[in-house]
């Protein structure tokens, strides 16, 4: 009796453990997959949204705007590119300052405390293409030269904000160093806007790649016409960096899509290219706003597929931007990925007074809802 007794205590027990470790592992997929899975927000307009999540740590502000050298940066600091050459990083970035908006620099060799250089490039004479905003560069180094291309417009808005508009020019400036001097190239043209094609207002400039034999860039291409503002990005080729570039005759993402601004990591333990950009999302009033820096992935870099996508960074994650979210671009630091954008803080989605931040991400990089 005693031992027909302990059997069945043992069989009550066995069964409640099975029931607990049954309830822990529903738990634990139910917390893993809520990371990579999340509720998509629901735009007034029907425009396209991500369901997913790659998972990011935000570090904060680094950057703050306001004390450049002769008043670069006096009304805001925003979209960020780094490169790196040796021990130091090379932070470009577009100053607001008093005159209008350029390309200024920032040095640091951890990423996190910079050294502001100043404006490396200034407004062109009147009647320029760049008249009115020098900015936005993207670089690449072939045999001993750095080769800049740039956004340029002669048009902003009114004082005192000077906000870069339409047309978004790619222009060419070329150095030895990445500290300059910049030299302007206004003989090349590398891609400029095109009558009825998907770039038909803004063809500015992008991360660039050598692959295989050629050069890849990867721009920001709009419309607009009384529905409104579209947007996407476009691959554009050339094999000689001083000369005009090829664009291909058909966006990566269909203009619905709304995106901007590109910056590239290949993962070669996975053998997949991620593709950073920013998301214009659109609020209750209608306004438009970089509201997210979405990713995509592609096992093959000239095609691409809108349903491998997913939210990195946005107001859920990021620490101290609950409205707009800039230009995205990534640098790996060691065994991780560093994300860098810019927001104005708070709810707001200005242009103006915006600081540059970082973010985490774990290496190796994997496909959102694949993570081992």
């Amino acid at each position: 009796m005693i031992t027909g007794k302990n059997n069945f205590l043992d069989s009550i027990l066995m069964q409640r453990r099975i029931l607990l470790y049954t309830t822990v592992f529903v738990c634990l997929v139910f917390i893993f997959s809520s990371n990579a899975f999340a509720q998509a927000p629901v735009y007034i307009d029907g425009r396209p949204a991500a369901s997913m999540r790659m998972p990011v740590k935000d570090e904060g502000i680094i950057v703050r705007y306001g004390n450049g050298p002769d008043s670069c940066d006096a009304y805001g600091a925003r979209e960020a590119v780094v490169n790196r050459v040796g021990d130091t990083y090379y932070l470009f970035y577009d100053g607001a300052g008093k005159d209008g908006w350029v390309s200024c620099l920032a040095e640091s060799r951890d990423l996190k405390t910079w050294i502001k250089k100043g404006a490396i490039l200034t407004l062109g004479a009147p009647g320029t293409k760049d008249a009115k905003s020098a900015s936005s560069p993207w670089v690449i180094k072939e045999k001993g030269i750095w080769h800049m291309f740039y956004l340029g417009t002669p048009n902003t808005t009114k004082l005192p904000n000077r906000i870069p508009s339409f047309p978004y020019l790619t222009m060419k400036a070329r150095s030895k160093s990445l500290e300059g001097p910049w030299v302007k190239q206004y003989d090349v043209t590398p891609f400029p806007p095109k009558a009825g094609s998907f770039y038909e207002v803004t063809a500015s400039p992008g991360f660039i790649v050598k692959y295989k034999n050629e050069y890849l860039q990867f721009f920001s291409g709009a419309i607009q016409n009384k529905e409104g503002t579209k947007r996407t990005l476009g691959i554009a080729r050339t094999r000689n960096l001083d000369i005009s570039w090829k664009i291909d005759n058909d966006p990566i993402f269909p203009l619905s899509e709304q995106v901007e601004n590109s910056s590239l990591f290949f993962e070669k333990k996975i053998k997949t290219w991620f593709l950073f950009t920013n998301h214009i999302g659109i609020n209750q009033n209608r306004e438009e706003y970089t509201d997210a820096i979405w990713v995509y992935w592609s096992k093959d870099i000239n095609k691409w597929d809108t349903k491998n996508k997913a939210v990195v960074l946005d107001s859920s994650n990021c620490t101290w931007a609950k409205g707009a979210i800039g230009m995205p671009s990534v640098i790996k630091a060691g065994k991780k990925l560093a994300l860098f954008y810019d927001a104005p803080g708070g709810n707001s989605i200005s242009h103006m007074k915006r600081n540059i931040g970082l973010a985490w991400i774990h290496l190796p990089l994997q496909i959102p809802g694949q993570e081992q």
